[in-house]
């Protein structure tokens, strides 16, 4: 998976990468940088959505589509389709341009909108990404949980950055019965969930 990624995604890859460093230096307020994921992130969250069980991956919050990049990989070796739910329509539109310059159009679905309004259209979920507004995130856990396969994994970012801002989510879902859960300082700290 890693030792073969096409010229197109690595470019494009490096680009947003090169993008998001300048933005960081140059103080870009948050509300407009990609705040997309580091590379090693990336390459985590593909490992672990390429060993999920079959089902449907879902990533919520697009961005500019650089961690879309890293689970196309892994939908590519599972032969499955990425659906990726963003609601803001000029990170679609980045997207949806991120995926035609890196050639992986046949592997990710963007979906424009409000994830907690989408997902009770979706069954069968093996791999689900967050990284989105944080008080979003126990809406769209306790839409995702019930959905989720057995065995199926749910991630979402900045669980040791915004710890103090994520409290009493990472609580609740270490005392959720129905997920083994863990934090992996990989990152900005990636919370890792697998339904038991």
């Amino acid at each position: 998976m890693f030792h073969d990624i096409s010229p197109a995604i690595l470019e494009r890859m490096a680009y947003m990468e090169a993008v998001d460093a300048r933005d960081r230096l140059d103080g870009t307020p948050t509300a407009y940088r990609l705040r997309q994921i580091p590379p090693e992130t990336g390459r985590f969250l593909a490992l672990l959505a390429a060993s999920s069980p079959r089902g449907a991956v879902l990533e919520i919050g697009t961005s500019g589509g650089y961690s879309s990049l890293w689970l196309a990989l892994a939908c590519r070796q599972r032969g499955d389709r990425l659906i990726t739910f963003e609601a803001a329509a000029n990170k679609v539109s980045l997207a949806q341009e991120t995926f035609r310059l890196a050639q992986v159009q046949d592997l990710v679905q963007v979906v424009q909108g409000d994830a907690t309004q989408l997902l009770p259209r979706y069954s069968a979920v093996a791999f689900c990404f967050i990284d989105i507004e944080k008080d979003t995130y126990r809406p769209s856990y306790d839409l995702l949980l019930p959905i989720l396969v057995r065995g199926g994994i749910f991630c979402a970012d900045n669980a040791i950055s915004h710890a103090r801002e994520l409290a009493p989510f990472l609580e609740y879902v270490a005392s959720d019965t129905r997920v083994d859960s863990l934090v992996v300082p990989v990152g900005k700290g990636v919370l890792v969930c697998r339904k038991v």
